[in-house]
């Protein structure tokens, strides 16, 4: 099924604009972002970070770690400031960027991961309780800690904000009490942590702190709620990663200098003992288990609004994307993600999957990289980003992103990777159209400029393959033109289809329209080509213009298939056009059609040969290349020779043989012996049971301007035969190195 949203107004296209009214910088981007930054891995597993790779060790860690995420935030601010983000925050950028199906195929998993991000934090919160109270019931509370985490996101972003400014507080708080304790024994500075039979490695350290550092989506998400998304998003997200780069650089000091390497390893409330006021870590942890999953439930809702409002979800599941109140809250969609997390709560353990999600979040990372990275390269006047950032620090944000994905967890990388693109094939056979643009074009125009500069002006016999231009006036009429150009490109040469229009009055309008159509024709018949409509005074100058012009620098057609004329009276006008394309060096190959039988069976090609030179060498060619064709697969080929004398017979048998091992095609040699009879009746007994004949058409320029004459002739005598293609090569190449280089040809 075909969904299109190109009849949107923009302000459709752009979802719901965001309220003057909005969140700013520092409540909708820094408190999250900072909340979620400042987390679980930095109350319970950063002093087992200090006591594994020492201090040195630790403050290279976060460097790295940071430095990715910088990266990262850099790529965002550049996306954010070109474009007015909405709703849906990381999925809004891709799918405006990279296109609907990649914004799908990342917003879809980022849901999931944001969804299952709450119970995964609230179980953690509710582990901690249990951990201090332990008459408590673990899944009452994690229950209970989502419904009222739920209610507060129903209630409105701006009330979960006010909320998390507590929290912060709270872990505020913690983080006095810990500078102002004092250490449990004696210790000095330990630079490379401990012995290394009692600690793990640099990079299973490295993989377990880095999901520290990953945050900063969780101010990002909340776009569509910000007073001004271009300015808040850069801003915030910078002062997150900036106060949480100075945090985590200075904890490293405290711990290693108040606590030696193994009781850091062995203990994870570590902090509690080091801090003056040791409840305070509590407080701390406890905000921010419930600081990450507000943020959780306040993004994964949006983003599901965002996917629903572009019709990335299933037609049934639309009524996502409905919001409520001045806020636009999406409260079908909270409590859709409510529903997902107390599922999630209920069944318990998270450590399974909670890799994958961090794949997820990773995956999301380093696609936004590749995207400001393409962007900026591209240099596409409608990228103008007020936030400037180098393409090559972008690609190497994504470069660090695939790392770390691989150095944390090389399965759940596998898993993520092939979710996604599961993803992105269900989006694409569903064949989504958006009202925006994308660089998926700009891409490609970059490609092709760049292969166009690099291509010679001469043609090389190695890399030759047809590039037909098919001159065929409707192609519901001449259906076969196209079938017999396709089966000759194997979808690998540049297939034209063009169409000659003789109306005075044929607009650009009506052109296009019929161009559209021409193209959604071939595309139901699975035929990859080109499509050029044009109009001239009659269909053969209009004819010889186009393919005196058509092509861009060395690419040209250098192949014109074009039906048999059949009407007497523009035999001249025909001839002339013939004589056109030899003259521009353009092959010609016309196909004779029997209407009755068409292509036959598409079992036996006779090949009716004079040697490799010119025609001969093209016939073989075309030949092979129809006979490794998916229609043609393992089609009969008969190459066929007259002789005179059965002496000559029998040197001619021989010297064919010999021609066809050594350009390696799989033919049958035929020679056959005239004893008296005309080339005419050899050639209609020989053939009469073929699909397909190939023959040789003389160059208009030997018949001295009796070629009309000289093609009439030729007509009448393919009377009552089968489909014949009449073969005329003009190319300044020669074909029997093509031959000799015939490898290039080989079917996938």
């Amino acid at each position: 099924m075909k969904f299109s949203f190109k009849n949107r107004s923009p302000e459709e296209e752009q979802v719901i604009p965001s309220s003057p009214e909005g969140l700013s910088a520092f409540g909708g981007v820094f408190t999250p972002s900072i909340l979620t930054i400042l987390g679980v891995i930095m109350y319970l597993r950063f002093g087992w970070v200090v006591g594994n790779v020492g201090l040195l060790g630790t403050l290279l860690i976060v460097t790295l770690s940071v430095a990715i995420t910088f990266l990262t935030a850099l790529s965002i601010a550049a996306i954010a400031t070109d474009q007015r983000v909405r709703i849906g925050g990381a999925y809004y950028m891709i799918s405006r960027s990279l296109g609907i199906e990649s914004g799908g195929a990342i917003g879809i998993p980022l849901y999931i991961a944001q969804a299952l991000s709450v119970a995964l934090y609230t179980v953690g919160f509710a582990e901690s309780v249990v951990g201090v109270f332990p008459g408590a019931d673990f899944k009452v509370v994690g229950i209970v800690t989502t419904i009222i985490v739920a209610i507060l996101a129903l209630i409105s972003a701006k009330a979960a904000i006010r909320a998390q400014y507590f929290i912060m507080f709270g872990i505020a708080l913690s983080l006095l009490s810990l500078i102002f304790g004092s250490p449990i024994e004696q210790s000095s500075i330990e630079m490379w942590g401990a012995a290394s039979e009692h600690s793990a490695g640099f990079w299973t350290v490295f993989a377990v702190f880095f999901p520290a550092v990953t945050g900063i989506m969780a101010g990002v998400n909340m776009s569509g709620d910000l007073k001004d998304p271009g300015t808040a998003i850069p801003k915030g997200t910078f002062w997150a990663i900036g106060v949480g780069y100075v945090i985590y650089m200075g904890l490293p000091i405290l711990l290693a200098t108040r606590a030696d390497a193994i009781t850091l390893i062995e203990d994870p409330l570590i902090m509690r003992k080091l801090s003056y006021w040791g409840d305070a870590i509590l407080i701390g942890v406890w905000g921010a288990t419930l600081s990450s999953a507000m943020g959780s439930i306040l993004g994964a809702p949006r983003v599901l609004q965002a996917l629903a409002r572009d019709g990335v979800l299933p037609r049934w599941l639309r009524w996502l994307g409905k919001g409520e109140g001045e806020e636009d809250t999406p409260r079908i969609g909270t409590m859709v993600t409510l529903g997902v997390a107390l599922i999630a709560v209920w069944m318990g353990d998270l450590n399974i999957i909670a890799p994958i999600l961090t794949m997820f979040f990773l995956t999301t990372y380093g696609v936004l990289n590749v995207t400001a990275g393409i962007e900026n390269m591209l240099g596409s006047p409608s990228f103008r980003p007020k936030f400037k950032v180098h393409w090559i620090l972008s690609l190497l944000g994504a470069i660090g992103c695939i790392a770390v994905m691989f150095l944390i967890n090389t399965l759940a990388t596998i898993i993520a990777a092939v979710f996604v693109l599961v993803i992105f094939i269900w989006l694409e056979r569903r064949e989504l159209e958006s009202a925006w643009g994308d660089v998926r074009r700009g891409i490609w125009m970059a490609l092709t400029r760049a292969g166009l500069m690099r291509l010679g002006s001469s043609v090389e016999e190695k890399t030759w393959r047809p590039h037909p231009l098919v001159l065929s006036g409707a192609p519901t009429k001449r259906w076969h033109l196209i079938d017999l150009a396709s089966s000759l490109t194997h979808n690998r040469g540049i297939l034209t289809i063009a169409t000659v229009m003789t109306s005075d009055n044929v607009t650009t309008d009506r052109k296009q329209v019929l161009e559209q159509n021409i193209r959604d024709f071939l595309a139901k018949r699975s035929i990859q080509g080109l499509v050029r409509v044009t109009t001239g005074e009659d269909p053969f100058q209009g004819a010889k213009d186009m393919v005196q012009a058509y092509g861009l620098g060395a690419l040209v057609p250098n192949t014109i298939i074009l039906g048999d004329s059949e009407n007497e009276g523009m035999r001249d006008k025909y001839c002339n056009m013939i004589n056109s394309f030899h003259a521009q060096k353009r092959n010609i190959v016309i196909v004779h059609d029997n209407e009755e039988i068409g292509f036959g069976e598409r079992k036996r090609i006779d090949v009716w040969w004079g040697g490799l030179r010119g025609n001969g060498g093209l016939m073989m060619i075309l030949a092979y290349l129809l006979q490794s064709s998916r229609k043609w697969w393992d089609a009969k080929v008969n190459i066929k020779m007259v002789v005179e004398g059965e002496k000559g017979a029998e040197d001619a048998q021989r010297n064919l043989t010999r021609i066809m091992n050594k350009i390696r095609i799989d033919a049958n040699a035929e020679v056959l012996l005239s004893n008296g009879k005309s080339f005419d009746d050899i050639l209609h007994e020989s053939s009469e049971g073929a699909d397909l004949i190939l023959m040789g058409l003389a160059e208009p320029n030997e018949m001295e301007n009796d070629f009309k004459q000289y093609y009439e002739n030729l007509h009448d005598r393919l009377s009552g035969l089968p489909t014949t293609v009449m073969v005329l090569a003009a190319e300044e190449i020669s074909f029997g190195e093509v031959l000799l280089q015939q490898d290039e040809f080989q079917e996938d």
